[in-house]
């Protein structure tokens, strides 16, 4: 069927034409790409907020001075600052790449950052991350590092994603879980609980995996959103029928995130008070060597986690060049730049570009117009919190899985017949999900491929960026030991 809007002021804008996509598959790919990463509006409260008030669930992340963040107004800010930045990516970088806060940074500002300082001067550390990363992408160090790194690492960082992925998928749903430190066992993981599935959560995941997968191997249109939407139903019947009732923390049987039921309420009004609660107090909180020494640590995480994404996700919508970089980079790389001083400056955590964005690429968008659609449904997200949370992580889980065997198919642009190419990239592969890190897989494939290139006399055909990255990735594979002699 003819796309009816070609030649029109928005198929120019987002060059859907050009793409090979029509606004329906745009709008599908926007709508996949926010069901499946949707989860961050309430994952983030849980990570950095504080949920006081139930005693079944009392997470709490006090500051160096017994502050919190509540929990309700972190979820406002995450879902906006997540819109309005993903909105921005697509009409200044018009790819399909939506961004929210980024996991690991957020619980490494919550973990470690937070219990030496105030909120506030922790969130001024995202921020001034976020400056430090804009002034590389100005300078254009970023786009010059993007495009050092060599064909097959990036293939191997696209093939790595994939992996990370569908294990994100695969533990949110419960089908892999961690196991408890006993002395009979090492294993670290295991299948469901007690090697069995032994949920009806995790019950309603394998058959939202298997139907997901019929629809894609029948090339359906929509199968993916078909199959998020389908699952929940399946879902929402199933609890209806069993109470399996909510995690929490002490019901290993129940719904993770998310709770598949018709709410009470529809709407709610935002708080939006924590928008500007940031400072740089950091600087006389804390030994100036030790703020140094955490924001290098953030801007490495947030330089490679976005490099590696987007680096992921181009290639698996086609819009890498015969010369293996991404069109436009510098602007894409800008935008996610701000979105760390956007979630400093909010109290939300650095922005960065989310690797669930291929779950919508693989509906078939292709331009920023998909963008649009994910940040409206974020922005709206402030308003329906709880019409969202009726779609269990488990019925977004299977996207992610059938995403992560799309993005396998990178592997085969991989020369393992090399072996200082086939080492690098095979720790680049196992790196990311084993530690659930983009960062650290890159971090292991680029120290370990200038080793190898040069241990073997091909140091010349290494670009000098790539010997500066990989010592920067040395220090901080080692900032444990570095802090503490410095200290």
């Amino acid at each position: 069927m003819a796309n009816r809007t070609a030649g029109s002021a928005l198929d120019r804008f987002f060059k859907i034409t050009e793409r090979g996509s029509t606004p329906a598959r745009e709008i599908r790919g926007g709508l996949v790409t926010f069901v499946t990463m949707a989860y961050i509006v309430v994952l983030n409260p849980l990570i950095i907020g504080s949920f006081t008030a139930d005693p079944n669930n009392p997470t709490t992340h006090d500051d160096a001075f017994g502050n919190i963040l509540p929990a309700g107004q972190v979820a406002a800010v995450t879902a906006l600052v997540a819109g309005v930045m993903t909105i921005l990516f697509g009409l200044v970088a018009n790819y399909p790449f939506a961004l929210a806060t980024g996991l690991g940074i957020n619980a490494f500002v919550a973990v470690t950052i937070v219990p030496q300082m105030s909120w506030p001067a922790a969130m001024g550390l995202v921020l001034l991350n976020g400056v430090v990363v804009l002034v590389l992408v100005v300078t254009g160090v970023r786009t010059m590092v993007f495009n050092a790194v060599p064909p097959s690492l990036k293939a191997a960082i696209a093939v790595g994603i994939g992996l990370f992925i569908t294990l994100i998928g695969l533990v949110d749903a419960g089908f892999v879980r961690r196991l408890p430190d006993v002395a009979n066992t090492t294993v670290p993981v295991g299948l469901g609980i007690n090697g069995s599935i032994a949920s009806w959560p995790t019950f309603v995941f394998v058959v939202g995996l298997i139907l997901t997968g019929i629809l894609v191997a029948k090339r359906v249109k929509a199968a993916i959103l078909i199959g998020v939407l389908a699952t929940t139903v399946l879902a929402i019947i199933v609890e209806a029928i069993v109470d399996a009732g909510k995690y929490e923390g002490v019901n290993p049987t129940g719904w993770n995130l998310g709770y598949p039921a018709l709410p009470d309420d529809v709407v709610g009004a935002p708080n939006l008070s924590l928008l500007g609660d940031v400072n740089l107090d950091a600087w006389v909180q804390v030994p100036v060597i030790t703020a140094v020494l955490l924001v290098f640590t953030l801007v490495l995480t947030d330089f490679f986690d976005t490099i590696g994404t987007m680096t992921g996700l181009g290639k698996e919508a086609g819009l890498v060049g015969e010369d293996g970089k991404l069109p436009g980079v510098g602007k894409a790389l800008f935008v996610d730049g701000l979105g760390a001083v956007a979630g400093g400056a909010a109290s939300s955590s650095s922005n960065t570009v989310y690797i669930e964005s291929a779950a919508g690429i693989a509906e078939g968008a292709r331009t920023g117009l998909a963008n649009v659609v994910t940040g409206l449904l974020f922005i709206a997200a402030m308003f329906f919190t709880p019409l969202y949370q009726a779609v269990p992580v488990e019925a977004a889980a299977p996207a992610l899985v059938v995403v992560g065997v799309l993005m396998m198919a990178q592997i085969r642009e991989i020369d393992f017949t090399d072996f200082t190419i086939a080492l690098p990239a095979f720790l680049t592969i196992v790196v990311m999900p084993f530690t659930y890190s983009i960062a650290n897989g890159i971090g292991a494939g680029f120290i370990s491929y200038v080793l190898l290139r040069t241990a073997t006399g091909r140091a010349r055909g290494i670009h000098p960026l790539m010997w500066v990255v990989a010592a920067l990735f040395a220090v901080y594979f080692a900032i444990g030991p570095i802090q503490a002699a410095l200290g």
